[in-house]
């Protein structure tokens, strides 16, 4: 796994998959790693050579003083890209990642094919919440938020029927550094990204959780509109729908990013 320098920020990036194929990015949620995705990478890697890779502040990439921001996360996807010597890739992100994607595809569209966006917004209405979701964990820590966080992430249901993913997530969140964390959050406080998407000419798709609180789907159906030709569809998930219903999920992207 190589450690990319974005602007002085070592990046943990993983490069697997379809020798010569097409470039798939998979950008992931706040509180997360590149193992978020690995419900996709059986599926994906026959078909892609698919970059993953730890946001700063996350996993085993390196943490720089905060604040951070949505440029910030879009540039350090370029960084990647001009490292690997990758000219153009196909998007795929979840929350935060479908955030990137967005102003990647608005502000670098050379670099970015066909675009996924899933579980996320392109404005919050009421950016207080971040602010008591920093204090939150200021106060008591990651350990104690993670209770709530999970239970928007995945539904009861499906919590109840595998305690085993659900925990694995719960670990994952918990071992992320706080001052990471905070520095995204301060990022999702300020988003507002609904004055560039309307100039993203990539075929887009956005992905919604029929029971995604974090990101309804009124706030997918904002980002549809607004982007020239997207299209929607619904999955039967929580907030990190690519966990939750992953056989639609995949069924889902892969459809889209392979049809001609």
């Amino acid at each position: 796994m190589p450690m990319i320098d974005a602007d002085g920020c070592l990046l943990n990036v993983t490069v697997e998959g379809r020798d010569g194929g097409p470039t798939l990015m998979l950008s992931n949620s706040l509180g997360s790693t590149l193992q978020m995705w690995e419900p996709q990478m059986r599926a994906f890697a026959q078909v892609f050579r698919v970059i993953r890779y730890d946001r700063r502040g996350h996993g085993k990439s390196q943490v720089p003083p905060g604040p951070y921001s949505i440029e910030r996360f879009g540039r350090d996807a370029l960084a990647i890209l001009d490292d690997l010597n990758i000219e153009k890739v196909h998007w795929c992100g979840v929350s935060m990642g479908g955030m990137v994607g967005q102003w990647l595809a608005a502000h670098a569209p050379e670099r970015v094919g066909k675009l996924v966006l899933a579980n996320t917004a392109c404005y919050y209405p009421d950016p207080t919440i971040w602010d008591a979701r920093i204090k939150a964990v200021r106060d008591h820590g990651l350990a104690g938020i993670a209770d709530t966080v999970i239970a928007g992430w995945l539904t009861q249901e499906f919590r109840d029927a595998n305690p085993d993913v659900a925990d694995r997530m719960k670990a994952m969140l918990v071992a992320t550094p706080v001052e990471g964390y905070l520095a995204c959050c301060a990022a999702l406080r300020a988003l507002d990204l609904r004055e560039d998407i309307p100039g993203i000419k990539s075929p887009t798709l956005v992905v919604a959780g029929r029971y995604d609180k974090s990101t309804p789907i009124a706030m997918a159906e904002a980002i549809r509109s607004r982007i020239p030709g997207a299209s929607m569809t619904i999955v039967d998930a929580a907030h990190i729908s690519n966990v939750e219903a992953a056989g639609a999920f995949n069924d889902a992207v892969l459809g889209f990013l392979t049809q001609r």
